[in-house]
């Protein structure tokens, strides 16, 4: 991974911050369609600069203000394969390898519930790859 960072041609926002879209890689070898967005999330210079240096994702939590490396509570880990930035350089799209489930409540992607065309919630046709209770304590 290139470690020198050159940030000169995106845009982050005034709070610092880009969002990055996080897909599942084409050689992930998990089970689910390959190329599934698994989340969205923010990051600053700190964390891509730490995502670029180490291969794995880290994130701005703007709930905790704080920086996080993806897994480090539950070993669900993202290891970066490639990233891309959008045609105005205002949005970032990582494709990783992601280890266990994405989602902080156990599923393989953030994007598991399906809504219907009114907006209801339809069934959720997957199960969690692991118990967020277990690992995170209450969700």
């Amino acid at each position: 991974m290139e470690t020198s960072l050159e940030t000169g041609d995106l845009r982050f926002n005034a709070d610092g911050l880009i969002p990055a879209i996080i897909q599942q890689a084409q050689d992930n070898g998990a089970p689910g369609p390959h190329g599934r967005v698994l989340m969205m999330a923010w990051i600053n210079r700190e964390a891509l600069e730490k995502t670029l240096s180490t291969g794995f994702m880290h994130y701005w939590s703007r709930s905790r203000q704080k920086l996080w490396l993806k897994g480090e509570s539950s070993g669900n880990r993202q290891e970066v394969v490639d990233w891309f930035k959008d045609c105005d350089g205002d949005t970032l799209l990582f494709t990783v390898r992601q280890q266990g489930g994405a989602c902080h409540t156990g599923y393989e992607s953030c994007f598991y519930q399906r809504l219907n065309r009114d907006g209801s919630p339809a069934e959720v046709e997957e199960e969690p790859l692991f118990d967020a209770d277990a690992v995170y304590g209450k969700v």
